[in-house]
């Protein structure tokens, strides 16, 4: 579904910045958590990450936070370049499995947010399961919001939200400035449209966090990383899962 941006979809308002955050906080169902992640890489199960930015917007208002984490392993020299993380920045910090607890409390209940969220929600189910723990949240991708809301838009990357929305980014390619971003997207786009439009195009583009009826908790969790062929399998008496991998 699109929403194709019009005079009769927009949202006239009077509110300064600060008012309109305001506005929005107030309102809001349940706390929101625009992630971003720094890592060594794309791939989820051989790369680890770096970094991590938080933009909680709650009732309670906004709370930003920011780690660094020890990947336990070297950071090529493209991401070191690309976003100014090199090894001596993390050697001496936090593992992720020592931040995973506290994290896991930190998003939980939320509405996760982030732009390409398949990548970051991804690397962190990964790490959590890692770690012993399973992650498990609804997420809402800001790319195909994006896309939803500003269909004749060509692109919709973060540089490309910038110039078209003028968001004001302290920083690129790094963690909590790319998680402000996305803040000050959700921002600009209820200052651009009514309120029930913006919950039209969220419903519709919610991945809900669930699990297949009867499907045993931490079943998926405990699928092989490796590409394979994974047979579900069901009986009239019961229902069971039979994964099997091959190469």
């Amino acid at each position: 579904m699109r929403f194709a941006l019009d005079s009769a979809a927009m949202h006239e308002h009077t509110f300064e910045s600060d008012a309109l955050a305001d506005a929005l906080l107030a309102g809001l169902a349940r706390p929101i958590v625009f992630v971003d992640l720094e890592t060594t890489g794309s791939d989820a199960t051989a790369d680890r990450i770096t970094e991590i930015g938080v933009v909680e917007a709650s009732t309670a208002g906004i709370e930003r936070w920011s780690v660094l984490v020890d990947p336990g392993m070297p950071v090529p020299p493209f991401i070191e370049r690309l976003t100014g993380i090199d090894d001596s920045m993390l050697r001496g910090q936090p593992t992720f499995e020592s931040l995973a607890p506290a994290l896991a409390e930190r998003l939980h209940g939320k509405l996760f947010v982030a732009h390409n969220a398949r990548f970051d929600y991804g690397f962190l189910k990964n790490e959590f399961r890692r770690a012993g723990l399973t992650f498990r949240a609804d997420t809402l991708c800001t790319v195909r919001l994006s896309r939803a809301l500003f269909p004749s838009v060509e692109r919709h990357g973060l540089d490309a939200l910038i110039a078209h929305l003028n968001l004001a980014p302290e920083r690129r390619h790094r963690a909590l400035a790319d998680a402000d971003l996305l803040w000050q997207f959700w921002q600009k786009i209820h200052a651009l449209y009514s309120q029930d439009l913006v919950d039209a195009a969220v419903k519709t583009l919610i991945k809900r966090a669930s699990l297949p009826t009867a499907l045993p908790e931490g079943a998926l969790e405990a699928l092989p990383s490796t590409p394979g062929v994974y047979i579900f399998m069901a009986t009239m008496k019961r229902r069971s899962m039979s994964a099997r991998a091959s190469i």
